[in-house]
């Protein structure tokens, strides 16, 4: 088991010391070998001197997505191109790619990471775990898969899509394992279902990312596959999955904080949050040698801890994710996330996780109309129950949000599944 208590279980004040000596040698080396960061350090009249522990991480400067892409391909690498082993990329879908790149020893602290989150999650090296994530350039797939081997896991690199595959392979490998997003395992277990198959698998642990998900979600998966669902966290940005991850008390993610110095921000003000207080996530880089960044804008909206939790670990815990600030619809005036809908969806017990948000603009109004899916039986029994069941959501989703919504009932199925990160939000907005 990989279980570094000098790492995981250090004191504040040890924890402190080692970031900050981490800290100021990555100043100095990036200062001298990323023309971007020197020009905004030479703007802002800070030296690397200047930086002498993490009490002066407010000094340097913030890093965006949109500095990524404005440095294409490689122009915030902090080593020689001859020293990159590995490079792994965004899909770009919503502007030029952003670009990363890693050294051997980056690749080695990945996996590092990687293997601790798994056998915090109690995967060890008796376990055959089946990799859902998408392979390539996307970070989630390899990412775990090498994790899972530097912890000696059986890695059965499936990849996504193709779900009755996956499902073949889920019962004649017996695998106890599997790492894929929430919104696709739903989707398996759905198969599952139909195909009759629940109790012929042997998963016992489900490691799942890369979407934010609800606590009502995992207590489905877990009730649904008599499994434990562990939350990992992670962006390509900074290293990829394994930069968090919650142990078996999910009272919050632990930040591998020997690494990646974390900051939690109100994204208005970029002042320091309150601990407990919900604000953005910002990191810093403190080992990275390829693409060390300082003070990365993750978006990712959630709150900070560092009180020491029941597993022992005194490392840094983050709440599970609220939103992203550029996920985060503004609908006359009142401030709605995804997870809001989904959490009161799952608490009602009487529809299925398959929900899309549209928004649209009528008359210069803003509506939400949500759509659910619900059981077929709801739809050849009397209307009444179907228009009862209609206000019932309505009323729910009123009463989380404090606004009016439409809400529509569909038959299972009529939402789009995806194999990868589920859409939730359709804003015909923008499409105008």
């Amino acid at each position: 088991m990989i279980w570094n208590e000098a790492k995981e279980c250090m004191s504040r004040d040890e924890m402190r010391n080692l970031q900050s000596a981490r800290l100021v040698k990555m100043v100095s080396r990036v200062y001298h070998n990323v023309e971007f960061y020197r020009k905004k350090m030479q703007a802002l009249g800070i030296e690397p001197g200047d930086i002498k522990g993490i009490e002066d991480l407010n000094k340097l400067p913030f890093t965006t997505k949109q500095d990524l892409r404005d440095n294409y391909p490689f122009g915030l690498f902090a080593v020689p191109k001859s020293e990159v082993v590995r490079i792994h990329a965004s899909s770009g879908t919503t502007g030029k790619a952003t670009v990363v790149g890693y050294t051997r020893k980056d690749i080695a602290i990945w996996q590092e990471c990687v293997a601790r989150v798994l056998a915090m999650a109690g995967i060890s090296k008796e376990d055959r775990m089946q990799i859902s994530y998408g392979y390539g350039l996307f970070t989630g797939g390899m990412g775990l898969h090498y994790g899972a081997e530097n912890l000696g896991a059986t890695v059965i690199p499936m990849s996504t899509g193709n779900t009755k595959k996956q499902i073949t392979m889920m019962e004649d490998f017996e695998c106890t394992a599997i790492a894929c997003t929430p919104s696709y395992l739903l989707h398996i277990i759905d198969a599952l279902e139909e195909a009759g198959k629940l109790d012929k698998i042997k998963l016992k642990t489900a490691v799942l990312g890369a979407e934010p998900w609800t606590e009502e979600m995992r207590n489905r998966i877990e009730t649904k596959l008599n499994i434990t669902a562990h939350d990992i966290y992670g962006l390509s940005e900074v290293m990829g999955p394994g930069v968090a991850a919650d142990c078996k008390y999910h009272a919050g993610m632990h930040i591998y904080e020997d690494h990646f110095l974390p900051e939690v921000l109100n994204p208005d003000t970029l002042e320091p949050c309150k601990e407990g207080e919900l604000g953005e996530l910002v990191f810093t880089t403190l080992t990275k040698e390829a693409l060390p960044l300082f003070r990365y804008r993750t978006k990712d909206l959630t709150s900070i801890t560092y009180e020491k939790c029941q597993c022992g670990r005194t490392l840094a815990r983050i709440s599970r994710f609220k939103g992203r600030t550029d996920d985060m619809l503004v609908i006359r005036g009142v401030n709605v996330f995804p997870s809001q809908i989904e959490a009161a969806l799952m608490e009602m017990g009487e529809t299925s996780p398959h929900y899309l948000m549209i928004v649209d603009r009528v008359n210069n109004l803003d509506n939400l109309e949500v759509w659910v899916e619900v059981d077929e039986a709801f739809f050849s029994d009397e209307i009444r129950k179907l228009e009862d069941l209609t206000k019932k959501i309505a009323h729910t989703l009123q009463q989380a949000l404090g606004l009016a919504v439409k809400v529509k009932l569909v038959e299972p199925k009529t939402i789009e599944r995806s194999e990868g990160k589920a859409k939730r939000v359709i804003d015909k907005r923008n499409l105008i």
